[in-house]
């Protein structure tokens, strides 16, 4: 049974004279924007050059539809800065590739209409905290507002807000999938802060059968230093070279979200909407692994607990391809929005990466670098070849009387059959790629109890009607 705001309130500090419309009940916090509001969203946006100035195929299509919407929101997965006068260096440690578009992107960013970018994934350091800033100046310049990213862990992880004609926007942005020294961290003492991203970290167990887990455990115990004779504290559990092993009905991964870092990312979206009209929280993550058309174990849970918290939306990036839609009390989450844009003309990237692919910067190119990374280089990685990563849509949502009247999906395809230079730009995907993406959309939505209608070649979410949160 849900307890009376007064009772809520009090608990979070607030004084009754300070309790104002929008706060019912605990859990009850309503958004409270103008009729007929809009977030477009989108994936994530890896791009290298101003696109805008350019005569892309469809592309104008794309950003009409983008800037009618009152937010436009998506992950920011490059870097920006001049390198002939950029300070910092490659860092050895980076996201997969070293991400870095042109200054000039900043105002195209702008002009296709963004205003609301996360900036919190593995990419953020792949040129140190020098590209960081870098970036972050350049999105200031162009008053694109992001989250995510900052110079202790308190700057990195508290909301930021965009003022609209309908409403304010707070965002909370925070990754599950990050380089290890990108992660920000607050004082303590005499010690200061490091720069870095509001990291969310999960730790990862695999899940086998009971018979693989009692092989496994032999395998452990016959290993010098742990000895037969020593007694075994879980009879469900192994831990074997720094890898944890559970039994379950299933093999497959399972992820545990750190308490700590989860309660500061519910913190902040709870202060988030206290200072908003509307809440928007994502999470930049590539777990089980960017094969996975399915989300990780965990991220449900999250999802709601953060619209519990107080979000609007909950809005996913990280695996390059879509995951479902689900419906959660009259708020959407977006498991993965897939890419938006993966224009990868990259230059230059780091010498490491070279190593990496065995080429030699003295005879192989930039270019052929990348290349061979989308072909996939080890056997972990399959790469992007698969046209599934070319294939995405724009989420618009819409709200009514301060509840979410329904989502629009526009199907897009980035070019996969292009040659280099000319793919990864977004288009209206034609009529049987739209279908194709739009029926996947509501096969893996489908199992969020989400009902996709596909009109004119348009994906369509009504919202059924419900009681309020």
């Amino acid at each position: 049974m849900e307890r009376p705001v007064r009772e809520y309130l009090h608990e979070n500090g607030c004084h009754p004279a300070q309790q104002g419309v929008g706060y019912d009940t605990i859990g009850s916090i309503a958004t409270n924007v103008a009729d007929g509001f809009t977030i477009a969203a989108v994936g994530d946006l890896i791009v290298t050059r101003p696109l805008t100035k350019g005569q892309h195929s469809g592309f104008g299509e794309i950003v009409a539809l983008l800037r009618k919407a009152d937010v436009t929101f998506g992950n920011m997965e490059t870097n920006i800065f001049n390198i002939r006068s950029f300070q910092g260096s490659p860092q050895a440690e980076y996201g997969g590739a070293y991400h870095v578009g042109l200054p000039a992107l900043g105002a195209d960013l702008k002009a296709m209409g963004f205003n609301l970018v996360s900036y919190a994934n593995n990419h953020t350091f792949d040129w140190g905290v020098e590209g960081m800033r870098e970036t972050i100046r350049a999105l200031d310049q162009n008053d694109i507002v992001h989250a995510g990213a900052g110079e202790t862990l308190a700057d990195a992880g508290a909301a930021r807000f965009l003022e609209t004609a309908r409403g304010r926007v707070g965002l909370v942005s925070f990754a599950s999938t990050f380089t290890p020294l990108s992660r920000a961290a607050d004082a303590a003492c005499e010690a200061p802060g490091r720069p870095g991203i509001n990291a969310l970290r999960v730790a990862r167990s695999i899940v086998v059968l009971p018979e693989m887990l009692d092989s496994l455990r032999h395998i452990r115990n016959a290993l010098p230093g742990f000895g037969s004779g020593r007694e075994d504290p879980d009879r469900d559990r192994v831990v074997l070279a720094g890898t944890t092993y559970t039994a379950g009905p299933k093999a497959g991964y399972s992820y545990e979200a750190n308490p700590q870092d989860l309660a500061n990312v519910l913190r902040n979206v709870r202060r988030g909407k206290q200072f908003s009209d509307c809440c928007v929280a994502t999470n930049h993550g590539h777990q089980p692994g960017n094969w996975s058309q399915e989300p990780p174990d965990y991220e449900q849970a999250l999802a709601r607990r953060l619209i519990d918290a107080g979000a609007d939306a909950y809005i996913g990036h990280g695996p390059h391809q879509l995951r479902g839609i689900e419906i959660y009390k009259g708020r959407p989450i977006f498991y993965s929005l897939g890419n938006f844009i993966m224009d990868d003309l990259r230059t230059p990237v780091g010498a490491d990466m070279f190593d990496a692919y065995g080429k030699d910067p003295r005879v192989d190119t930039d270019a052929e670098v990348t290349l061979a990374e989308m072909a996939g280089g080890y056997e972990t990685d399959p790469g992007f070849c698969d046209p599934v990563y070319y294939e995405s849509i724009i989420a618009v949502s819409r709200f009514e009387q301060n509840e979410l009247a329904e989502v629009r999906l526009y199907p897009i395809e980035l070019g996969h059959s292009k040659r280099f230079a000319n793919r990864g730009i977004p288009c209206p995907a034609p009529g049987f790629q739209a279908k194709v993406i739009l029926e996947r959309l509501q096969r893996l939505s489908a199992a969020f109890g989400t009902e996709i209608t596909i009109e004119d070649e348009v994906g369509v979410i009504r919202r059924r009607p419900s009681s309020a949160r």
